[in-house]
């Protein structure tokens, strides 16, 4: 983050092309009831393509690189603070930053996510945001 902005920003790097895609660009857990989509690869399909403006969008803090993670809300409830909790772990379980004991994990929506002119592939900046702080887990109920 640079302080001399006029508002606050952050950019977040989507890097994880080591990671094998077999079919879909994005794993899907099932945690509380609500769709989780943890992306597979470097592309921005999953929170530009699949994902609708009222989802949740999360992503590992400080420019470490890791997965796009969108939790569905089709119905536009409040995510409710365990599914928001884990799906913030798997956000910090598939980045750089998995063997951290606490990882800080940014979310907003998805209408708060935007791509950057000229900007590579998986970078993104947000326009407002929250933070938590989370032991980064896999998820335990994959779909």
């Amino acid at each position: 983050m640079r302080a001399s902005l006029p508002y606050r920003r952050v950019l977040a790097v989507c890097s994880n092309a080591g990671m094998a895609s077999k079919g879909r660009p994005y794993r899907t857990l099932r945690i509380g009831g609500f769709e989780v989509l943890v992306g597979r690869g470097d592309e921005d399909n999953l929170t530009f393509g699949v994902a609708a403006p009222r989802d949740l969008w999360l992503h590992v803090g400080g420019g470490t690189p890791g997965s796009h993670v969108v939790v569905r809300n089709p119905d536009g409830v409040e995510i409710p603070r365990d599914v928001l909790e884990g799906a913030a772990a798997a956000a910090a379980w598939y980045s750089k930053a998995r063997a951290a004991a606490k990882v800080d994990v940014h979310y907003c929506r998805v209408a708060d996510v935007s791509k950057p002119r000229g900007a590579p592939t998986g970078m993104v900046e947000l326009s407002k945001w929250k933070s938590i702080k989370v032991k980064p887990d896999a998820g335990k109920d994959e779909a």
